[in-house]
């Protein structure tokens, strides 16, 4: 059977899935993120050198990320959150580029992202219905055709430490029809905080990796979209 292709999904989401969204508040918003452009930020606490050091893992290494080249407004933290959805739930704002999940008690894990740049962003309500430690990649049809750095691995990419999908990977569905979204890995650090991918979520490796342990099969997962907030 062929599934509709990811902007055939998209098309249908405000149909489908909009009504399912709540709206908690957002924090004030850091500004956007060049990814073309990384910055240079001051070297964090050694508590959060330590969070983000190297990882050895499945026979392969997750490098140590250069903090300084990542806005600290997306490094991971507990922060208070208030929302009404229940304990487990990952919300992702895309606006504010940051994935909660939600802890209870009015805490939650919030993660910095990247997300989809212009055209290919998202919202609606999935679950997680498949994880997967260094997953491999298959770029849709539509991205072969517009990149042809894409088509060459038509086939399939191995997972491992120059894939895409980075680390893990968590599979987002709709009932029975997976979605083609995913919340997975980066190998580019520094894109966390902008608008770079083709709608789906990517977090730092060491995120991922964190959120991978903390969720199961069957979470739910509700993408927010509302306008931005003005940039002062």
């Amino acid at each position: 059977m062929n599934l509709p292709s990811r902007r055939a999904f998209l098309a249908a989401l405000p149909l489908t899935l909009a009504a399912c969204v709540s709206a908690p508040g957002t924090p004030a918003m850091p500004p956007l993120i060049d990814p073309t452009k990384p910055k240079r930020y001051p070297r964090p606490s050694a508590e959060y050198v330590a969070m983000y050091g190297e990882v050895k893992d499945g026979g392969f290494t997750v490098p140590a990320v250069d903090l300084t080249q990542v806005n600290p407004a997306f490094l991971r933290r507990e922060v208070s959150y208030d929302t009404d959805e229940p304990a487990g739930t990952i919300i992702v704002d895309t606006p504010a580029r940051y994935l909660y999940l939600v802890l209870g008690d009015g805490r939650a894990m919030r993660y910095g992202i990247g997300v989809g740049r212009e055209g290919f962003a998202w919202s609606g309500s999935a679950v997680i219905r498949r994880k997967a430690k260094w997953p491999s990649w298959h770029p849709p049809v539509e991205m072969q055709a517009r990149d042809p750095k894409a088509k060459k691995w038509a086939g399939g990419m191995p997972g491992g430490p120059d894939n895409p999908l980075g680390a893990r990977a968590h599979y987002l569905y709709q009932g029975n029809f997976d979605t083609l979204y995913r919340i997975h890995g980066t190998v580019e650090p520094w894109t966390i905080g902008s608008n770079v991918s083709s709608g789906c979520i990517r977090l730092i490796n060491q995120d991922v990796m964190d959120l991978f342990e903390r969720v199961p099969v069957g979470t739910v997962v509700k993408v927010l979209e509302r306008p931005a907030a003005p940039a002062v």
